[in-house]
Order: structure tokens, then C-alpha cells, then sequence
């Protein structure tokens, strides 16, 4: 749905509109707060798009670039291309605009390793993060050579998501709350042995006190799985073609009938 409207990783394959939108971003802020772009490979292996991505938003005075290593039709599937990332590094170096890495980073090593092996200036975390919040203290300690913290047992993993409920119910009340952090169940109890009626519960969690009285009838005393709850979780679909505006590919530049289709569905999320 973002892509068919030319936006989202179809919007770089349109050089000049690119390049109008950062420029419009870098001197709207004026200095005040940095621009970043980040952006994935491009729309596929055939329509790849970051190189010239990377170097025009160097040029427009951006702050960063990020680099999702992965093309619009892998969507979540496949490996990382890593190789990418440190070719953006490559072409971006001499600008002086720093570049940061993302895909694949799971636990702290994974980013000391996409680091190595890529030359980046840091990394951006995505999944890797869903259900596991302390995995930026990690990074963190990773990054400075101090030691790395271990996971936390299931009784701490069950502090935090009950932390992270009462967040969301202060923030959105505590209808939307209870509704949001039901999502977040599984990843929380990803590597955990929980029994399958109180996960499908927590799955329809409605109010803390229900929340309360579910957590209590887990066994806390269990230790992190590494091997399976700091792997991939998240999203893992892949390989769809991704659906364009007409005659999208037809050029890298825009013409009257990409920029009318563009004003269209400007005005369809914009209220008018």
C-alpha cells in the first residue's frame, strides 16, 4: 500500500523527486534537528536504487544514511546483504556523511560484526529488538568493550512486560493499552516454556488486573534461551513483487502523469 502510491522504497527509483524531498527536509529544518534517510536496497535486484540514494542525500547535507540491506521484494525474507552496506560506506566515505547498517542484527554481536565486516558508523536495530528491550544495553556495553549483560530470566522478562503494559495504558488508556501490548506477548515469551492456554490469554489480555493474575501463573524461574529467543522473530515473509504506480519503472525521472498519480495520493492521507 505505500509502494503502489511511489512512496516507501519505490520513491528513490524518481532521482529528481528524491532529491527535492530531502533538500525541502534539510533546509526545513534549518539546522535545528538532523535529517536522516534511511532506505533499503532498492525495488529489486534489477531496479537497485541505494548507491545513488546514498550519494544524493550526502549531497542534500543529511545528517546520516541507513541502509536496510535488503531489496522491497525480499520484504523479510532472505539474508541481509551486508556487502551493500559496506559499499554505501565506500561511496559515502569520502563526503564525510556517516552510514549506519541495518538487517539481521539479532544480538549484540551481530552488530560488532556487521561493524566489522561493513566499516559502518553504527547500526540500526528493527526486530531484533521486539521483546527484548535490553537489547540496547547490550549494544551499548558492546560498543564501549565492556562486558555484555545477560539476557534476563523469564521473571525479569516478566517485570518488563509488565512495565511496558502499564506504559502503553498511562500513554493510551487502558482500553488501547491492553490491546497494544498483545502483540508483544510472543516475542516477550519467545524461547519460554508457557503453557498454551496462558499464552492464548495474554493473547486477549484485557485489563492489567488480567495481566497480573496470567503473569502469576508462569513459572519465572527459567532461564533465557539464547539459541532460540535471541534469533529472528518479527516479521519473515518474502519475495513479493511490489506493486507500482503505472509506467513507474518506465523512467528515473518524473514525468507529468507520475507527478499527477503522486498529488493524488498526496491528497488521499492528507485529508485534502
Amino acid at each position: 500500500k505505500v509502494t503502489r502510491k511511489g512512496g516507501g522504497s519505490a520513491l528513490p527509483w524518481k532521482r529528481d523527486l528524491f532529491r527535492d524531498i530531502v533538500r525541502a527536509a534539510v533546509q526545513a529544518s534549518d539546522g535545528r534537528v538532523p535529517v536522516s534517510v534511511k532506505m533499503r536496497k532498492g525495488i529489486d535486484e534489477d531496479h537497485l536504487t541505494y548507491l545513488d540514494a546514498g550519494r544524493t542525500a550526502a549531497e542534500e547535507g543529511v545528517a546520516w544514511v541507513s541502509l536496510h540491506g535488503r531489496t522491497a521484494a525480499q520484504m523479510y525474507g532472505d539474508t541481509a546483504d551486508w556487502h551493500a552496506i559496506a559499499d554505501l560506506k565506500a561511496l559515502l566515505e569520502p563526503l564525510g556523511t556517516p552510514v549506519l547498517g541495518n538487517g539481521d542484527i539479532w544480538t549484540a554481536q551481530d552488530a560488532l560484526r556487521m561493524v566489522e565486516q561493513t566499516g559502518a558508523d553504527g547500526v540500526v536495530v528493527g526486530r531484533g529488538c521486539l521483546g527484548r528491550p535490553w537489547l540496547f544495553g547490550q549494544l551499548v556495553a558492546a560498543f564501549r568493550g565492556d562486558p555484555i549483560p545477560a539476557d534476563p530470566t523469564l521473571d525479569g522478562v516478566l517485570v518488563t512486560l509488565r512495565r511496558h503494559a502499564e506504559l502503553l495504558c498511562a500513554d493510551y488508556g487502558a482500553f488501547k493499552g491492553c490491546r497494544d501490548i498483545r502483540k508483544h506477548m510472543a516475542w516477550y515469551l519467545k524461547g519460554f516454556s508457557v503453557r498454551q492456554h496462558v499464552r492464548h490469554s495474554l493473547g486477549m489480555v484485557g485489563s492489567m488486573d488480567e495481566l497480573d493474575d496470567l503473569l502469576g501463573q508462569i513459572d519465572g524461574d527459567q532461564v533465557f534461551n539464547t539459541t532460540v529467543g535471541a534469533g529472528p522473530r518479527g516479521r519473515t515473509s518474502g519475495n513479493r513483487r511490489p506493486t507500482l504506480p503505472d509506467g513507474w519503472l518506465d523512467s528515473p525521472y518524473l514525468d507529468d502523469a507520475a507527478a499527477c498519480s503522486l498529488r493524488e495520493a498526496e491528497i488521499s492521507v492528507s485529508g485534502g
